[in-house]
């Protein structure tokens, strides 16, 4: 976490830098592709720094800006607490990976009070500020995020959940780059006993940098209380039944295809376990059912591209 803020500050400096002085525009159309290799062989760098990253420096440094650039002015005139506000603020840009604000950026470019509150909510819902200490409690939030992207599973509009389930696993690879950094994939179903009775954990993985177990069930409903109920009881077989001395507290993870957020954060209230809730996309987007009619099918298009 450290590394990553000391990364994003001296990212903030150098877009800031290029922005004050309008270096884009006094030098051209190969400005960013000269200053990475400046960069990299002033640092010393075989990778890292590319063209791509320094103009999203710019956009990174554009958007926040907006809102802290007079931060001084704002603190030296705020009451107390205000003034605490706006430094939390400010520093909290500087907690998150880089690769979330690539993508708030994509999505939020000229909307900086909009990329400010996603970077506070942060991505899943979940309970860690409660239930894991600080600062590994952060490392976990930025682990999850919502929704995650299914998009690479074969194009069904609805699914059952033991389709689902399958069809993820099948796409196990393109699952785990999804889940993201650090985790390892434990088994499908998996079968645990206690008190005489077989219970089958929808999907088990295991999470490298924090040494944990992340138990996770998938939902093809909107989410609700009883679900939440059902990943804690797994949630503490794990910890009583496969955890070593080296495991911490498994985390839960409810992947559900839409979330109440409010009901969310009730449920969440009231576990003293790590959970999270996530949502999941089967498309970006789909059309309404009476243009999909008027289109021609793909088959279609092909015979009209082959008459041709």
């Amino acid at each position: 976490m450290k590394v990553n803020d000391e990364m994003l500050r001296f990212y903030w400096s150098v877009g800031e830098d290029i922005e004050k002085r309008q270096y884009e525009n006094r030098y051209g159309s190969h400005f960013y592709e000269n200053v990475s290799k400046d960069l990299r062989g002033i640092l010393n760098l075989n990778r890292g720094m590319s063209a791509t990253t320094i103009k999203y420096t710019c956009y990174f440094y554009r958007l926040y800006s907006q809102l802290f650039e007079n931060r001084q002015g704002v603190i030296d005139d705020s009451s107390a607490a205000n003034r605490q506000g706006v430094i939390d603020d400010f520093d909290c840009i500087f907690r998150i990976p880089w690769s979330l604000h690539v993508l708030i950026i994509d999505k939020l470019k000229k909307e900086p009070h909009k990329a400010l509150f996603y970077e506070r909510q942060g991505a899943a819902q979940t309970n860690f500020a409660l239930t894991i200490p600080a600062p590994e409690s952060d490392l976990a939030q930025e682990l999850l995020k919502s929704p995650y992207d299914f998009t690479f599973l074969p194009g069904k509009e609805r699914y059952q959940e033991a389709e689902l389930k399958d069809a993820l696993i099948d796409h196990i690879t393109r699952f785990l780059v999804e889940l993201g950094k650090g985790f390892s994939y434990v088994g499908k179903e998996y079968r645990l006993v206690a008190g005489g009775k077989e219970k089958f954990i929808d999907l088990l993985f295991y999470i490298i940098l924090l040494h944990r177990y992340c138990v996770i069930e998938v939902k093809v409903t909107e989410f609700d209380f009883p679900d939440l109920g059902q990943l804690a009881g797994y949630v503490a077989m794990v910890d009583d039944l496969l955890n070593t001395e080296v495991e911490k507290p498994a985390i839960g993870l409810l992947i559900c295809k839409e979330k109440n957020t409010v009901l969310a954060r009730y449920a969440l209230s009231t576990i003293n376990r790590p959970m999270g809730i996530s949502e999941y996309e089967l498309a970006r987007q789909q059309l309404p059912d009476d243009l999909k009619n008027a289109l021609p099918s793909p088959e279609e298009i092909e015979k009209g591209l082959m008459d041709k």
